[in-house]
C-alpha cells in the first residue's frame, strides 16, 4: 500500500483484512508522483510519521503488518532506520539495496542489506536484484550474498515468471502464451495484458513481430499473434451472450465513482445517429483512415467538412459528428479525442452508405 496518512492506510487496510495475509507499507517507491503525494521514499526522510502509520495497523488490524524501504547513504544509517520502524512492531521489513536516487543501472548494495540483515530480530527481505538474476538458482545466492531470511523479485519476474521454477525457464513464448490465455478467461484489460507482454519481450519490441505486437489494441489482436486469436474470440463471444462485457466497452455509467450523465452543449442524443462501432487503429493504415476517407468523399463531392464536437468524461471520450445538418456517434467511448473522432466518421460513413456492416465486421469494429 502506498499511503501518507496513518488513519486513511488504516481505513483500508480494514476493507481487505480479512481477504489478505498481511498489510505492507511501500516506502521505497522514488517515483515523482509517489514522492509528491508523501508516500514511497518520502516516508524515510519522516520517521516519526512512518512510525505512525506503522504502528497504527499494527494495534488496530488482526493480520501481521511489514514496510518497504531502500537503503540510505552508510549502513548504519540505514540501522537507525530500520530499528525505529521495527519498534512500530511490524512482523518483517523489506530493503532494496539502492539509495533514492539510484535506478536498476546502478549496482545494489547487498553488504547494507546484509549489515541490517544481521543486525535486527525481525525477518529481512532483500530486493533489487533482478539484474543479477537470470535463474532460479541466482535467487538464493543473492539470499546468500544479503543474509536474507527471503528474496523479492519484480523485474526478473515480469521479464519471465518461471523465474521461479527448480526446473528451469520456460521458453518466452510458452510463457506468454500461458499467460495470454489466462488474460483471456480472466477477461483482462487489453491495456495491462499488452503492458505485461511488453515486460517480457523487452528489446524484442523492435522486431518486426514486436512492431506488429506494439500495434494491437484489442485482446484478440495480441492473441493472434501468438495463435490463439480463435481462443480470445470463441471465449469473448461466450462472454458477451452471457452479457459480460470486456473492459474496451466501458462507459461512463460503469466508472467508479459513479459519474453524473453529460451533455453536450444542447445536443440531444436521441436525435443523433448512433452504431456500436469502435475504432481500433491496428486495423487501419494511414490511407484508409476514417476520417480521411469522409473527408476526400467530402473533398470530391462538393461538401463543406463535418464538424467535430467531443466530449471528455474522467478518460473517456466521445464525439458527435455534425455533416448536412445530421449528427453521428459511436456508441462506444473511447480512449483518446482522435480515436473518438475517428469512431464517430466511421459511424458516419456507415449511415451514408460508403462502408458496409460486412466491412465493419471485418474490421472488428462492430460484433455480431
Amino acid at each position: 500500500m502506498g499511503t501518507c496518512d496513518a488513519g486513511r492506510a488504516l481505513k483500508v487496510a480494514k476493507m481487505v483484512e480479512n481477504d489478505v495475509a498481511a498489510v505492507d507499507i511501500n516506502m521505497g517507491c522514488p517515483k515523482e508522483f509517489s514522492i509528491k503525494g508523501g508516500m514511497g521514499v518520502a516516508l524515510m526522510g519522516q520517521p516519526d510519521k512512518a512510525w505512525n502509520i506503522l504502528n497504527t495497523l499494527v494495534t488496530n488490524l488482526s493480520i501481521n503488518v511489514s514496510c518497504k524501504i531502500r537503503i540510505l547513504n552508510t549502513p548504519e544509517e540505514t540501522l537507525e532506520l530500520v530499528n525505529k520502524l521495527v519498534s512500530s512492531g511490524i512482523k518483517a521489513i523489506g530493503i532494496h539495496g539502492r539509495t533514492k536516487d539510484e535506478r536498476p543501472q546502478h549496482a545494489v548494495n547487498t553488504d547494507i542489506i546484509r549489515y541490517v540483515a544481521e543486525r535486527i530480530s525481525i525477518p529481512v527481505i532483500a530486493n533489487g536484484g533482478s539484474k543479477e538474476i537470470e535463474k532460479h538458482s541466482d535467487i538464493y545466492k543473492f539470499k546468500e550474498m544479503t543474509g536474507c531470511t527471503s528474496v523479492m523479485l519484480a523485474r526478473a519476474a515480469e521479464w519471465n515468471c518461471s523465474i521461479f521454477r527448480k526446473e528451469g525457464l520456460l521458453p518466452m513464448d510458452t510463457v506468454i502464451k500461458e499467460y495470454l490465455q489466462l488474460a483471456v478467461d480472466y477477461d483482462n484489460s487489453p491495456s495491462n495484458t499488452k503492458y505485461c507482454v511488453q515486460n517480457i519481450l523487452r528489446d524484442l519490441q523492435e522486431t518486426p513481430r514486436g512492431r506488429q505486437f506494439l500495434e494491437c489494441q484489442t485482446l484478440e489482436q495480441i492473441c493472434t499473434i501468438w495463435d490463439l486469436g480463435e481462443y480470445c474470440q470463441k471465449k469473448q463471444s461466450e462472454y458477451q451472450k452471457m452479457g459480460i462485457k470486456g473492459r474496451w466497452q466501458v462507459t461512463p455509467d460503469e466508472l467508479e465513482p459513479p459519474y453524473k450523465k453529460t451533455k453536450l452543449g444542447d445536443t440531444n442524443l436521441e436525435e443523433v445517429n448512433q452504431l456500436k462501432a469502435c475504432f481500433i487503429r491496428g486495423n487501419f493504415n494511414d490511407l484508409n483512415l476514417p476520417k480521411a476517407r469522409l473527408h476526400a468523399w467530402c473533398g470530391k463531392n462538393g461538401h463543406d467538412l463535418p464538424v467535430y464536437d467531443t466530449r471528455q468524461v474522467s478518460k473517456l471520450f466521445q464525439t458527435i459528428l455534425t455533416f448536412n445538418g445530421k449528427k453521428y456517434t459511436s456508441s462506444f467511448w473511447e480512449k483518446n479525442k482522435k480515436f473518438a473522432e475517428q469512431g464517430a466518421a466511421l459511424v458516419c460513413l456507415f449511415f451514408l452508405g460508403l462502408v458496409t456492416e460486412d466491412e465493419l465486421l471485418q474490421l472488428g469494429s462492430i460484433i455480431k
